[in-house]
């Protein structure tokens, strides 16, 4: 009987924050990314990352969170204008006029690992990142958390009910707090093989020469 033929492995650790919109650009490029190397097995994982911990659990007025955060509505309507064009090639119909609300995201940061154990954490992430920046809906409510979970195929009605409890919430602050502590700042950050970072939405042709490269050397490391 002949063996199959050995496929490299590489597990990748994907730090994000769903009110990133470069969280968003980075994971349609890691998408790309993987569909070009098909002969590496990549396991992804997401890990969470909070842009600001210090928005309350209801959320905060939008355009009140940008104008403290970047002070002038010019410079505002320039980076919306920037994602905008860069969305329009990837597929993101980015609609930066529909958010009311940016939201904390340890909830949302909840459903990504409840859908990560039902191989579901890629849809999660996607669905999220979807109903915030293209649909303008709203991340603090759980009714809204509970029918994304509909929709990527978890049970809604369980997912409701638990975010109604504190369950993983202190998990979700530990994997926060980690990335600080490995030095992390700011997201999307690619962990690869728990090893080697890149960070920022890299163009999809660099994350696959990446990943290849870092594969490869994992694997003769193994070997000897």
């Amino acid at each position: 009987m002949t063996a199959a033929p050995y496929r490299p492995s590489l597990s990748v650790d994907v730090f994000l924050d769903v009110i990133c919109p470069w969280c968003f650009v980075g994971k349609r490029h890691l998408d790309a990314a993987i569909d070009m190397i098909p002969d590496i097995d990549i396991a992804v994982r997401w890990r969470a990352f909070q842009l600001d911990p210090t928005i309350p659990k209801e959320g905060k007025d939008r355009r009140a969170y940008m104008l403290d955060k970047f002070r002038d509505p010019a410079r505002i309507d320039e980076i919306h204008g920037k994602l905008t064009d860069i969305g329009m090639a990837i597929d993101i119909p980015f609609a930066f006029d529909r958010i009311a609300i940016t939201p904390n995201t340890l909830d949302s940061h909840r459903l990504i690992r409840w859908a990560g154990a039902e191989d579901l954490g890629t849809a999660a992430v996607e669905g999220l990142c979807s109903a915030f920046f293209c649909e303008g809906r709203d991340l603090t409510d759980e009714a809204t958390l509970a029918a994304i979970a509909d929709e990527i195929g978890l049970d809604g009605d369980e997912i409701r009910d638990r975010l109604a409890t504190d369950i993983d919430l202190e998990i979700i602050r530990a994997e926060i707090d980690y990335a600080g502590r490995i030095g992390i700042t700011g997201v999307p950050c690619y962990v690869m093989g728990g090893r080697y970072a890149i960070s920022g939405a890299q163009p999809p042709e660099m994350m696959a020469d990446a990943f290849r490269r870092v594969a490869a050397e994992l694997s003769t490391r193994a070997a000897e």
